[in-house]
């Protein structure tokens, strides 16, 4: 039977690989240690094989450099959706408008588009950069959703409205686990959609930067699979 003591061993020794996780329990059971020591060795072995990856630069821009900023920034863009959508779908089907096509409709189709790829691209961008150290990752995307999603107040909309960002960026982040990098020529055209994407942007009322902040990612993703496509041929 699985004593509370061992279920948190083998909890905390999923932090280590596959391979080192095995050799350590089985090293510490034939020792006869007990299951307070086996916590303490294994926790102490995780921490530092933890702390060694961040040595490089990847899980730092993985974390703070997209994950924390992005997720403020699509936030923001996706409450921008949710108003256009409020202003355009609603007027046309609910307040005696009929069926007929709003003028904003073209609007709210290149800002779904838009929130899409920024979405995707950063996640795939995130998950890429930070495989070992996702959970730091998500922590950091997870706690300004939480803020904003508590000091939500606007009536018109629903607090939900703050992340629909979420779904094409967990997608982006799984594609970038798994995959690590994307082809040069698939991601070249998805940095060229995205760019296209924002330039209506430019010329918009409010500042500009959070526009390229969400877009770099898509270029990075074309210089990782081109420095992939050099080294392998």
């Amino acid at each position: 039977m699985r004593t509370i003591g061992w279920t948190l061993v083998d909890a905390v020794s999923q932090f280590l690989e596959h391979h080192e996780r095995e050799a350590v329990l089985g090293d510490l059971l034939e020792a006869g240690e007990s299951h307070s020591r086996m916590l303490f060795e294994v926790a102490g072995l995780a921490l530092r094989r933890h702390l060694l990856l961040w040595r490089n630069w990847r899980p730092w821009l993985a974390a703070f450099g997209l994950a924390w900023p992005c997720t403020l920034l699509l936030m923001g863009f996706s409450l921008t959706v949710s108003r256009t959508w409020l202003q355009t779908i609603d007027a046309a089907l609910f307040r005696g408008t009929g069926w007929s096509v709003p003028p904003s409709l073209s609007l709210l189709c290149w800002q779904v588009l838009l929130l899409a790829g920024w979405s995707w691209t950063c996640g795939f961008a995130v998950g890429s950069l930070s495989r070992r150290t996702i959970w730091v990752s998500a922590a950091l995307s997870g706690l300004p959703c939480l803020f904003c999603f508590a000091r939500f107040d606007i009536e018109s909309l629903s607090r939900f409205c703050l992340l629909l960002f979420l779904i094409p960026s967990l997608w982006g982040a799984s594609q970038g686990l798994r995959l690590h990098r994307i082809r040069p020529l698939p991601a070249v055209i998805l940095a060229v959609t995205v760019t296209a994407l924002t330039v209506p942007t430019w010329t918009a009322n409010g500042p500009w930067l959070p526009n390229w902040a969400l877009s770099w990612p898509a270029w990075y993703l074309v210089a990782a699979a081109l420095r992939s496509n050099r080294i392998t041929g």
